[in-house]
């Protein structure tokens, strides 16, 4: 079996019929442990997809390439589908909707290349310029002397505030690309209004999602060994608890659950008549 396919020769934990689902805590490592072969496939993918941009912004970062900063934006295009791909993946996991994960992946990356492609390069950019401003400064401090701030406390915060702000509204966005045909002027506009209305799980969602990368910062002097972990299970570990709190106002707000249940049910007795 190939690493992207999934082995139904084999049985499975079983999950009663009308089960409900766990919820909170047990809910996310019920999920973790459940799917931890396809989250770190979903990871990868990304990561993948990620790299070559990265590449490029390190190299002109540190003056080898010079056009390195601006080529990196420019191979930031290909990343909204990625995202939208991933987000799609994770929540049909949250959704208990069995499927074949290479094929959702391709499939949604291909089917919002274009349009996502835009909020691609906006988000990496914004991303990017955090990392130059705020972290990467925290980063070399802590590595050369972990006890002597190179950053004003103010300054720190400020880079806080806004990937929060950034974390609360650019789920919303991935997510309607996964799953709605809209304008993307009219996904921004929802993904703004979803996240003033639902301040409480946007903002939870946002802080949780940052918790994993919040830690690897404040320990990079003792957590060098967990840098390889990044391209394996880092991005999903925070997409995963970000959209525990995100998800069900999407799915509450647009029914995805509900429109998709309906579609298969129609599907099945379309089948059952022929």
């Amino acid at each position: 079996m190939g690493f992207f396919k999934r082995d139904f020769s084999k049985a499975g934990p079983g999950v009663a019929k009308d089960e409900p689902r766990k919820k909170g805590v047990r809910r996310f490592f019920e999920i973790l442990v459940r799917e931890y072969r396809d989250l770190m496939k979903v990871n990868l993918l990304f990561t993948l997809v990620l790299l070559p941009s990265f590449l490029l912004f390190i190299l002109g970062l540190f003056g080898i390439f010079s056009l390195g900063l601006g080529f990196s934006v420019v191979a930031t295009y290909p990343i909204g589908g990625a995202l939208t791909a991933s987000m799609f993946c994770i929540t049909r996991m949250l959704r208990d909707d069995p499927g074949f994960l290479w094929d959702d992946f391709k499939r949604k990356f291909r089917e919002n290349l274009r349009q996502a492609g835009l909020m691609g390069v906006l988000c990496a950019t914004f991303l990017y310029t955090q990392f130059f401003m705020f972290w990467l400064p925290v980063l070399l401090g802590a590595i050369t002397d972990p006890y002597e701030p190179v950053v004003s406390p103010t300054w720190t915060l400020t880079g806080i505030i806004l990937m929060i702000l950034f974390n609360m509204f650019a789920p919303y966005v991935f997510l309607q690309f996964a799953y709605i045909k809209l304008s993307t002027f009219t996904i921004i506009k929802n993904s703004v209004l979803l996240a003033m209305s639902n301040v409480g799980r946007s903002f939870m969602g946002a802080v949780t999602g940052l918790l994993p990368w919040v830690a690897l910062f404040m320990f990079i002097e003792v957590a060098y060994a967990l840098i390889p972990l990044i391209p394996l299970i880092f991005f999903v570990l925070s997409w995963l608890l970000s959209l525990m709190w995100i998800w069900p106002v999407f799915n509450k707000h647009f029914a995805i659950e509900e429109t998709i249940k309906k579609e298969q049910e129609k599907m099945l007795e379309g089948v059952t008549e022929e």
